[in-house]
């Protein structure tokens, strides 16, 4: 089946079911319906336990699995990717909403349906503006420790219902303060049965790889509690889950300033976007299958804008439970369909028998689902072989662990951007010599059998000559002349420099007008096609040979001494 030409064909390239579904076979039913289930059967337990680490009923995590997932499968075009509540959004919800919802749990509710609609309408520009390309500056070491930061973030913040104690306080630190605090208070018996559900999970996550580990370990928690009484004993359950589906409604608009919400759904966008399509690539290779980046933004906003209608809250692609969703066979959106269509019928009749559900359980649900984040191992690594790489991702790290998740993502953003101006501001001189018995050129501080240059520097930026660093480059020209003797010529070359600005050309106009004022020429070779233009038009046509711009350094060297 031919897609439409002209018009319509034009417009179908921005809803992926009819690429996917003009290409659907029969075979592929079975695999997505059994994903489809396992991923519902992976999705209550885990959507239980984020809604309860955002702050909000239990029920809201579960709207956002099946809403989430349906407005993915729409518009996304990843065929593994699945949508739904995610830790780092969870714990940014309730850290950001909570101040402004002043207590009442109500308008709390309202605030983070909001958000989920203010980050369907900011994906839509994001989209229109094609601004995918914005979300490379986020670094990988960044994400490293930006993850950490919010694994141990969230991590703390659940021990608290691990040990039935209060807790409290604002960051991390806080948090492991007045938990130390309190260690005398700890409840036993609710201890108990979050470590054991802790350590059946964990166990079962390692024999039983890939599989809905955690909707067994609620299932039996259910069926212990009930048997024992736990509830009369003083163990907090989710208490009554309200049957039926999500009456849809509009987000009530006008209760939070655009200075409150824009940051709130900026960082859930920035989030949300950075995993989605991180996740999505990694299935996209497995599979080899195609992934277009900015149409994951129509199936970002799609999905939370579904969410949003529903009375969810922001929701995102995930890592984890689209490895559920692969694992199970998944070959098309159309398993988060069926995962929806599960969970409804799961909220039509079988909604009553969550109500003894201990909260430990979900504690321990949502610290072995997050508690990978902490990478150390690689880290360690960043540290033995890139300190810059590890100090970003420390920053990332600690600013997550003072500031909390949506002012660590910000802060952690803009850190990304000032380490990657800090890199082009120090890229690599080389100062080169002949290699023995050819015509061509290395770094002398990489090689040592190379044969120095008598009477000649010649150098080679490893990089675009820019603004940030234009002055590195030639200090590092300057130093090296005066460490030299005898010098007649300075040859630049260019081969390695793709682009130039202004203040580029204009350090090599002053490096000419200095090295003239010492009587040593100065040459320019290897320059590119955009180089000469530049070049020319800030006169160093007239201070140097042009006609050897084009040239190699072997050949105008080769040219210099036999004059």
């Amino acid at each position: 089946m031919n897609a439409p030409s002209g018009p319509l064909g034009s417009w179908l390239r921005f809803f992926p079911p009819s690429s996917w579904l003009a290409t659907y076979r029969r075979s592929w039913l079975p695999s997505d319906a059994v994903a489809g289930v396992t991923l519902a059967a992976y999705a209550i337990p885990v959507s239980l336990a984020y809604a309860a680490l955002a702050g909000l009923p239990p029920q809201v995590g579960i709207y956002g699995y099946m809403l989430g997932g349906i407005g993915y499968a729409l518009l996304g075009s990843s065929r593994q990717l699945a949508v739904g509540p995610t830790s780092a959004i969870s714990l940014m919800i309730v850290g950001t909403v909570g101040p402004l919802a002043a207590g009442d749990p109500v308008r709390y509710g309202q605030i983070a349906s909001l958000a989920a609609c203010a980050v369907a309408v900011l994906c839509l520009i994001a989209w229109l503006c094609k601004l995918s390309v914005l979300v490379r500056l986020v670094s990988d070491s960044i994400l490293v420790g930006f993850k950490a930061g919010a694994g141990l973030t969230i991590i703390m913040s659940q021990l608290p219902s691990l040990f039935g104690v209060a807790g409290g306080g604002h960051n991390f630190f806080e948090r492991g303060i007045k938990l130390a605090g309190q260690l005398g208070d700890v409840n036993p018996l609710i201890l108990v049965v979050g470590l054991v559900a802790l350590l059946l999970l964990m166990t079962g996550e390692r024999l039983l790889p890939g599989k809905p580990v955690g909707i067994g370990v609620v299932a039996l928690a259910i069926v212990v509690a009930t048997a024992l009484g736990l509830p009369a004993l003083g163990v907090p359950v989710t208490g009554k889950i309200p049957q039926g589906l999500p009456v849809p409604g509009l987000p009530t608009f006008g209760l939070l300033e655009f200075d409150d919400l824009f940051p709130l759904a900026a960082g859930c966008v920035l989030l949300a976007y950075i995993e989605g399509v991180s996740a999505a690539r990694s299935f996209a290779t497995k599979h080899g299958d195609s992934l277009d980046v900015r149409q994951e933004f129509l199936g970002l906003g799609a999905a939370n804008l579904a969410a949003a209608f529903g009375h969810g809250y922001p929701v995102a692609g995930g890592l984890s439970q689209s490895a559920v969703n692969d694992s199970a066979g998944a070959r098309t959106p159309l398993a988060l369909v069926i995962c929806s269509v599960t969970l409804a019928l799961c909220l039509l009749f079988f909604a009553g028998l969550l109500t003894n559900l201990p909260k430990a359980v979900l504690a321990a649900i949502v610290f072995a689902a997050v508690y990978r984040l902490v990478d150390i191992r690689t880290l360690v690594r960043m540290w033995r072989v890139s300190r810059i790489d590890f100090y970003a991702a420390a920053i990332a790290l600690v600013s997550v662990l003072l500031l909390g998740i949506l002012q660590g993502v910000l802060l952690a953003s803009i850190a990304s951007i000032f380490l990657l101006l800090a890199r082009a501001s120090q890229p690599n001189v080389a100062f080169l010599g002949k290699l023995p018995g050819s015509g061509r050129y290395s770094d002398s501080a990489r090689h040592e059998n190379v044969e120095p240059l008598v009477g000649v520097i010649a150098f080679r930026p490893e990089a675009s000559l820019l603004y940030i660093n234009a002055e590195t480059i030639l200090e590092a020209v300057l130093n090296a002349l005066q460490r030299s003797s005898d010098v007649r010529l300075v040859a630049c070359d260019l081969s390695a420099s793709p682009y130039i600005d202004l203040a580029g050309a204009h350090m090599l106009r002053n490096l000419y007008d200095e090295l003239a004022s010492r009587h040593v020429a100065f040459c320019i070779v290897g320059a590119h096609a955009q180089l000469r233009d530049l070049l020319r038009a800030e006169g160093l046509a007239e201070r140097t040979d042009s006609g050897q711009w084009l040239r190699s350094l072997d050949s105008v060297l080769g040219d210099n001494q036999a004059r």
